[in-house]
C-alpha cells in the first residue's frame, strides 16, 4: 500500500512539471523570454554569479529543504494518512511550486530584489516596509529555532557531528578547485559524496559527545547554538561559489541518495499503513482544519521559500528558463521529501520495534497508535518519526540500524543547516533594501547588516524566560515558535498576492496565482484567529500581542492591495480609451 502510494506520488509530480509547470512557464511567467538576467548584469563574484541550473537546483532544494518538511508531515500524521498525503500533493503541485517558480521569476526580471522590495513596485511603498519588518522578524526566529534545533540533535545524535562538520571543509575545497582551478564540479562532488558517507560512519564509531565527557547538557547546547550562528554568520559573507553553492551541490546528491533508499526501502519491505485514513481529533487536540495546512507548511507551500527563490537563487540564475527547473522543480524535490516524511510516520514506525521517544521514553514495540496516542506526544516527537521511520526503511535495503539512524539525523541536520546560513545571507539583504529604502546606509553595509541578521537571533534562541501556558522555563525563540507556521503560510499568500498583482500589470492570465492565495490567505488568518484565542485563554501577552500584530498586517496589506488593483484597473481603462 505505501509503495504504491509513493508510485502514485511521484507520478503526480513528474506529470506536473511535464504540464503545469510547462503552462505556468509559457502563459504567465514567460520564462523563455531571452532577458540578461541579474547573475550577469550585476556579477560580483559573491552574491551575483552566473550558476549552472544543476548546480543552482543544489543550492535552491537543499536551502528551502529544511527541516520543516521532515517535522510538518511528522506531526500531521496524527490526522492519519490520507489529509497529509492530500495536501502534500495537492498543495505542492497547485501551490507551493507555483509560489516558488513565481517568486523567482519575478525577482529575476527585477535586477534580484527580493519579493519583499518588489512589493513597492506592484503594491505601495508603505507595503513594502510592512512587508520587510515581517520578514525580518519571521527569519530572526527561523535563525533561532533552526539553530537550537540543530544544537540539540548535535547533542542528542552525537554521531552526526563529525559528518556534518568534515562537509564545511569538503565544500570550500571543492569550491576552491572548480572557481580556481577550473575543475569540472560532478567527479568532486561524487568524491566528495563518497567521503560525506565514510565519516558519517567514522562518526558512528567516533560520537563527539560532550555530555559523556562530562559537559552539562544546557552548556553543550548553548555552545553549539553560538557556534552555529557565527558559522552562519562567516557563510553569509562568503562568495557562494566558496562554500554555499558546493555544499548544497553536495547536499542535493546526499539528498537525492538519501530518498532514493528511503523509497528503495518502503518497494522492499513494502509496508502497510500502520495509521488509519483520517482519526477524529481527540484528547484535546486541534480542529484539523486549519491546522493541518499550517502544520505540515513547508511540504506543502512557505512565504520562507519566496524569500530564497528572491533572495539568494534569482542573483545566481544563468538564464530566465533555468527558472522553471529551479523553482518549480525544486518545490517537486520538497514535496518528495515531505511525501517521505509522511511515509515514515504512517508506515515505516510500525517496522520500528524498541526504541526510545523524545516525549515518551523507552517503548517496547513502537507502532503508530503509541507515536500518536496523544496530540502532545505527537509535537514532542518532531522528527522522531522520520528518523526511527526511515531507519527502518534503511535496514529493509540492509544497513545497520545504528549506521541507518545516523544517515536519518545527518539528513535532517544538513538541511536545517543549510537553511541557516542561506536566511542570514537573505538577513543581510533584506536589511540592505530596508537601509536603502529609509535612508539608513550603515544597513547597507554587509558586515553591520550581518551583525544584526544574527544578534537578535542569538539572543532568542540563548535568552530564557517562563513559558506563559505552561509555566516552564524555556527559550525565547521556542516560546516564540507556535506562531511560525501561521505566519510562514500568511507570509505566502501575502507574495501571492504581490506575485498576482505583479503579473497582473504584465497582462498575463493570473488565475493560477489568484486561487491558491484565496485559499492560503484565510487558512493563515484562521489559523492566526485559532491561535490568538489559545493564547488569549493562556494569558501569553507576548504571543497575545504578536499574533494580533500579525493579523493587523494581514489586513493592511489586503487593503493595500485592493487600492492597486484599483489604480491598475484605472490605468487600464484610461489606455484603452485613449486607443
Amino acid at each position: 500500500m505505501a509503495a504504491l502510494a509513493a508510485a502514485l506520488v511521484l507520478g503526480a509530480f513528474v506529470i506536473a512539471y511535464r504540464f503545469y509547470a510547462g503552462f505556468l512557464g509559457e502563459r504567465i511567467y514567460e520564462d523563455q523570454e531571452p532577458i540578461v538576467t541579474p547573475a550577469h548584469e550585476l556579477r560580483d563574484d559573491v552574491d551575483f554569479v552566473p550558476t549552472h541550473r544543476a548546480v543552482l537546483f543544489g543550492h535552491h532544494f537543499t536551502s528551502v529543504a529544511g527541516a520543516a518538511p521532515i517535522i510538518g508531515p511528522c506531526v500531521a500524521a496524527y490526522w492519519g494518512w490520507g489529509p497529509a498525503l492530500a495536501w502534500v500533493v495537492l498543495g505542492t503541485i497547485f501551490m507551493g511550486a507555483t509560489h516558488d517558480f513565481g517568486a523567482m521569476v519575478a525577482s529575476v526580471r527585477e535586477k534580484g530584489r527580493s519579493i519583499a522590495d518588489i512589493t513597492a513596485k506592484t503594491i505601495s511603498s508603505r507595503a513594502r516596509i510592512l512587508f520587510m519588518c515581517f520578514v525580518l522578524v519571521l527569519i530572526w526566529l527561523v535563525l533561532a529555532v533552526f539553530a537550537m534545533a540543530i544544537a540539540g540533535l548535535f547533542v542528542s545524535q552525537p554521531t552526526s557531528v563529525i559528518p556534518i562538520n568534515v562537509q564545511i571543509i569538503v565544500a570550500i575545497v571543492i569550491g576552491w578547485l572548480v572557481y580556481k582551478r577550473g575543475t569540472r564540479l560532478l567527479a568532486p562532488s561524487l568524491i566528495a559524496l563518497a567521503v560525506l558517507y565514510f565519516f558519517v560512519w567514522v562518526g558512528t564509531k567516533v560520537p563527539i559527545d560532550f555530555v559523556a565527557m562530562g559537559v552539562n547538557k544546557h552548556a553543550a547546547t548553548t555552545a553549539w547554538i553560538f557556534f552555529l550562528l557565527i558559522y552562519s554568520a562567516i557563510a553569509s559573507l562568503l562568495p557562494v561559489w566558496l562554500l554555499l553553492q558546493p555544499r548544497d551541490y553536495i547536499n542535493s546528491h546526499q539528498l537525492f541518495v538519501g530518498l532514493g533508499l528511503l523509497f528503495l526501502g518502503v518497494l522492499v519491505a513494502h509496508p502497510t499503513f500502520d495509521a488509519p485514513v483520517y482519526r477524529s481529533p481527540e484528547d484535546g487536540a486541534p480542529s484539523i482544519f486549519p491546522i493541518l495546512f499550517v502544520t505540515i507548511a513547508c511540504g506543502a507551500i512557505s512565504g520562507f521559500h519566496g524569500l530564497v527563490a528572491s533572495g539568494t537563487s534569482s542573483k545566481q540564475v544563468n538564464r530566465l528558463s533555468d527558472s522553471r527547473l529551479i523553482g518549480y522543480g525544486g518545490m517537486l524535490g520538497e514535496g518528495s521529501l515531505a511525501l517521505a516524511s509522511t511515509l515514515a510516520a504512517v508506515a515505516g514506525i510500525g517496522l520500528v520495534g524498541a526504541c526510545t521517544l523524545p516525549g515518551q521514553g523507552a517503548v517496547d514495540d513502537l507502532s503508530w497508535a503509541i507515536y500518536y496516542d496523544t496530540w502532545a506526544h505527537a509535537g514532542g516527537n518532531k522528527a522522531a518519526a522520520f528518523v526511527l521511520g526511515g531507519g527502518a526503511f534503511l535496514e529493509a535495503v540492509g544497513l545497520s540500524a545504528e549506521l541507518a539512524r545516523t544517515l536519518m539525523a545527518v539528513l535532517v541536520i544538513a538541511f536545517a543547516a543549510t537553511s541557516l546560513d542561506t536566511a542570514t545571507r537573505i538577513q543581510r539583504f533584506i536589511l540592505s533594501e530596508l537601509g536603502s529604502a529609509l535612508g539608513i546606509k550603515p544597513l547597507t553595509n554587509a558586515y553591520i547588516a550581518t551583525g544584526i541578521a544574527v544578534l537578535p537571533a542569538m539572543y532568542l534562541a540563548l535568552a530564557e524566560t517562563p513559558d506563559p501556558s505552561t509555566g516552564e522555563t524555556m527559550a525565547v525563540g521556542w516560546v516564540l515558535w507556535p506562531i511560525f507556521g501561521a505566519s510562514n503560510q500568511l507570509l505566502a499568500a501575502l507574495t501571492l498576492m504581490t506575485l498576482a498583482l505583479y503579473f497582473f500589470a504584465r497582462k498575463r492570465p493570473v488565475w493560477p496565482l489568484v486561487i491558491p492565495m484565496l485559499f492560503v490567505m484565510p487558512v493563515a488568518a484562521l489559523a492566526l484567529i485559532s491561535k490568538l484565542q489559545q493564547f488569549l485563554a493562556e494569558g501569553n501577552a507576548p504571543l497575545t500581542a504578536l499574533a494580533s500584530l500579525m493579523l493587523v498586517l494581514l489586513l493592511w496589506m489586503i487593503a493595500e492591495g485592493i487600492l492597486a488593483v484599483r489604480r491598475l484597473r484605472r490605468a487600464s481603462a484610461l489606455q484603452r480609451n485613449m486607443k
